[in-house]
């Protein structure tokens, strides 16, 4: 019988001399009754401060270390760079896993080139093995598994220069930035996007048209990136934060679900 969430509403139905109020009863067990606390504390009303969110986060990365920084970062409305920063500041000795599991509930190696080295000895063993199946025995996203399987009968190497040292930026996969780039849109990509638009197939369906209007939206270059991170006022950073983070993830679904359906 403890208050998640609605201290303040309960305490003014008091105040009125209600005896009765509206409730909804949460079944599970205390880490889960504290991850909804704090999610929805953090989401309404009167936010969690940030005092309050960061001792949330380490209290979850120690309850749920399998939990990816961004996933954490969901519930505490904390940034994921803070909650990595939290993380390896932990002195916790409780079991590590080598595996997180993101917002869509996935789990993925905490060393993705891990898993592209064992996906490249899966096509070696089965050159014909499906995208779905390659991905679920690796341990990685139907992207990557695409990624990688285009590097394999490429005959490229299976890590991008970003996964190992030394390596050249000629190889970078299409479409893709690199570390710290606010680009995220490659010069392959606008070609792509280009033949896309020239397609009558696309231009000529009303799926095609919408996905044509939300890729052209996006900005062409780091710079122009670079202004419109710059005019966000100081007091609405988070909230756009949240947003981009939420649509990337919607985006990313949308590259499964196309790769799947291939």
């Amino acid at each position: 019988m403890r208050v998640l969430d609605g201290v303040h509403r309960i305490r003014a139905a008091e105040l009125r001399g209600e005896s009765d109020i509206e409730v909804r009863f949460f079944d599970g067990g205390e880490k889960e009754a504290f991850l909804l606390a704090v999610q929805l504390n953090s989401a309404h009303g009167k936010p969690l401060s940030l005092d309050d969110r960061t001792a949330a986060a380490r209290r979850i990365i120690a309850s749920h270390p399998h939990w990816s920084d961004r996933r954490i970062a969901s519930v505490t409305r904390l940034s994921a760079k803070n909650v990595a920063a939290l993380r390896g500041c932990s002195t916790g000795d409780g079991p590590q896993s080598n595996k997180r599991v993101g917002l869509d509930g996935r789990a993925r190696p905490l060393n993705p080139a891990e898993g592209r080295l064992l996906a490249g000895e899966l096509l070696e063993q089965d050159p014909h093995i499906s995208l779905r199946e390659l991905a679920r025995r690796a341990g990685m996203s139907v992207a990557t598994a695409s990624d990688v399987r285009q590097r394999f009968l490429d005959g490229r190497e299976l890590l991008p220069p970003r996964l190992r040292d030394g390596g050249s930026n000629d190889d970078r996969p299409r479409g893709q930035g690199g570390a710290g780039s606010l680009s995220g849109f490659g010069l392959g990509s606008s070609a792509l996007l280009d033949s896309l638009r020239r397609d009558p197939s696309v231009r000529h369906s009303e799926s095609g048209r919408k996905f044509l209007q939300l890729l052209s939206i996006h900005p062409a270059g780091p710079s122009e990136w670079q202004k419109l991170v710059q005019g966000v006022p100081a007091h609405r950073t988070d909230a756009v934060a949240r947003i981009a983070r939420d649509y990337a993830e919607a985006w990313l679904n949308v590259a499964d679900m196309l790769e799947d359906n291939q």
